[in-house]
């Protein structure tokens, strides 16, 4: 485990053992919130080499998550239905289930769980995702690592025989390229994936719904599509006519294909780093009725007024307990984390 994990870990206990977190829950808990999932799946056997694994979710652990939601007093309601209570003020305490990517497990793994809780959810898709024209580079860089014993980034040389090796060698790169321009981070990963063997074609066709997989989700009486743009660019970091075209093209070839209208989008990486100002006013001129964020934060009445900068609570694979979703739900981490604030986003 890792340092930063490690106090996350300690905080949850904390806040658990102490019940802070249900003291503070009438001031931090607001009127509901939207959940973040992306990829469910069985559990692996522990490798010690997982770096994208916060990620990931088991489906015993999504079913023991809309128990213990509900449990905790919100109703599952689907995204357009969450929309409608925080606008006319109305409904009782509710939380909106939303699955990022369009990975093909949301269909295999999720939708049974989903399905045997009677549970709505959105699921938000990256239409290049589904063509097989978009780069998973997060994923790529982790299975380049994984092949390779050095790693070598500009004139540093890297280790990474030991799979202790090989997560300092993922974190280290993951944050140095998160700091460079996307085209730069997208051809030092390329050439990384190459140099390692890896299929980028593959990878996609095993990780992503098809257009397919994507037309017979829509049609299911749970499910909600949103888009997610075409490449999964961070779109802050490009020119507002790329940006916009992002939105407007996502949103319109989901629209041909699926044969109904899509007016939820969710921001790629989602972060004040990735999504501000300038975007949640694009994506209100193209049209998308609500736009989520990956802000940390559940939803007050004032957010009414900003339907496209949506804060969401991320459900983590580092943290599979109980006593962990308790504390989210309290609304308490994030009341902190924003200094008192109920609006981390304009």
């Amino acid at each position: 485990m890792t340092i930063k994990n490690a106090i996350i870990s300690a905080g949850f206990a904390g806040f658990h053992a102490s019940r802070l977190h249900r003291a503070a829950s009438a001031l931090a808990r607001g009127r509901g919130l939207i959940l973040t999932f992306h990829r469910v799946r069985p559990e692996r056997p522990a490798t010690g080499y997982a770096p994208n694994g916060a990620l990931e979710i088991t489906p015993q652990f999504l079913e023991l998550t809309l128990d213990v939601v509900r449990r905790e007093g919100f109703e599952l309601v689907s995204l357009g239905e969450a929309r409608r209570r925080l606008v006319e003020a109305q409904g009782a305490p509710f939380a909106a289930l939303t699955f990022d990517d369009g990975y093909r497990d949301t269909l295999t793994d999720a939708l049974p769980v989903l399905e045997r809780r009677r549970a709505p959810f959105t699921v938000y898709c990256a239409t290049g995702f589904i063509e097989r024209t978009a780069r998973l580079w997060w994923l790529e860089l982790e299975e380049a690592i994984r092949r390779l014993e050095t790693v070598d980034i500009g004139r540093a040389r890297i280790p990474a025989q030991t799979l202790a090796e090989k997560s300092a060698a993922f974190d280290r790169i993951y944050w140095l390229l998160r700091g460079r321009p996307e085209p730069e981070l997208l051809q030092t990963v390329g050439d990384l994936a190459l140099r390692a063997g890896v299929d980028r074609q593959a990878l996609s066709d095993g990780l992503f719904m098809d257009w397919n997989d994507v037309i017979r989700l829509s049609r299911h009486p749970l499910a909600t599509i949103g888009a997610h743009s075409v490449t999964h660019r961070r779109l802050a970091h490009w020119g507002a006519d790329q940006a916009r075209a992002e939105m407007a093209n996502s949103k319109a070839s989901l629209e041909a294909r699926l044969g109904i209208e899509v007016d939820a989008f969710a921001y790629p990486v989602g972060d004040p780093t990735s999504a501000g100002t300038r975007e949640f006013e694009l994506a209100r001129e193209v049209g998308f009725a609500t736009a989520v964020t990956t802000r940390p934060g559940m939803l007050f009445a004032e957010h009414a007024r900003r339907l496209t900068a949506l804060p969401r609570v991320s459900v983590n694979g580092h943290w599979q307990r109980a006593e962990a979703l308790e504390v989210l739900l309290s609304g308490a981490p994030f009341w902190l984390w924003n200094g008192g604030r109920r609006i981390a986003a304009a």
